[in-house]
């Protein structure tokens, strides 16, 4: 949960605002999952900050939810030219995917359990960067 949070805080994804009028936070939870090697040994314990976008409106908090996916026969186009070619491929993960992407709407979530500010208990984040859950997420 510290490294989910450390990333949220490096990334910029949320400013603490007062809650504007009329506008209803939406809320957020906590996942967990484990991360097994393939003996099925536990590596890993992974908290995951998703926000509950179930809870967003259409046209308020967001307009479009598409997002471009790449054609599988696209890939193996790809892949046969780097073969013929002979070209060298390489493959990358980005472990903050979604929290690289800027929100075009204004969207508030509650704090986080376990980290509300104390200081700032009554204010919301306000969403600068989309995080998992929210229904533009992936298109962002």
């Amino acid at each position: 949960m510290r490294s989910e949070m450390e990333s949220m805080y490096t990334n910029q994804v949320w400013t603490l605002v007062d809650p504007p009028e009329g506008a209803k936070p939406i809320g957020c939870k906590w996942v967990f999952k484990k991360k097994t090697d393939m003996d099925g040994n536990v590596i890993t314990f992974k908290g995951r900050l998703v926000a509950k976008g179930f809870r967003q409106v259409h046209g308020v908090d967001y307009d479009e939810t598409f997002s471009p996916v790449a054609i599988l026969k696209s890939i193996r186009i790809l892949l046969a030219i780097a073969a013929y070619y002979d070209y060298e491929i390489w493959q990358m993960d980005v472990k903050t995917a979604f929290l690289n992407g800027k929100l075009l709407k204004d969207v508030y979530m509650t704090q986080p359990e376990g980290f509300i500010d104390p200081h700032s208990a009554r204010k919301v984040c306000k969403l600068q960067r989309s995080i998992y859950g929210l229904k533009q997420a992936s298109r962002s």
